[in-house]
């Protein structure tokens, strides 16, 4: 059974800098492209960020590109964000995925929809 826990989350003010962790089992980590997504309230589930497999290829929704970066550590089974200059607009619930590709390129860039392993989520609060 895949499990995906993250862990991390928390209230910081605006322009602060949190780190999420998401620990995977139950699946071959290093086969697997990984993702994070968020959800506002209100709001539809959306891309954050996306890494393949061995961590040479990232991917980054406009919004959060040049403050968060995505990470990882297939020896622990773990993926990382890490969220620098926080906003307000950036507070929502963040889910960790498990894409089932493997790798991406310019014609199979990330994809939510082939996310098939999900977390339950970890709540992220900015306040301004």
């Amino acid at each position: 059974q895949v499990q995906l826990v993250e862990s991390g989350g928390g209230l910081v003010q605006a322009g602060g800098s949190l780190r999420l962790s998401c620990a995977a089992s139950g699946l071959t980590f290093g086969t697997h492209a990984m993702g994070w997504f968020r959800q506002a309230p209100g709001k539809e589930r959306e891309f954050v960020t996306a890494i393949n497999w061995s961590g040479s290829s990232t991917y980054y929704a406009d919004s959060v590109k040049g403050r968060f970066t995505i990470s990882r550590d297939n020896a622990k089974n773990t993926v990382y964000l890490q969220m620098n200059s926080l906003k307000p607009e950036d507070t929502a619930v963040y889910y960790c995925a498990g894409d089932t590709v493997r790798d991406y390129g310019p014609l199979m860039l990330p994809q939510q929809r082939l996310f098939a392993y999900w977390g339950q989520g970890t709540q992220v609060i900015v306040s301004s």
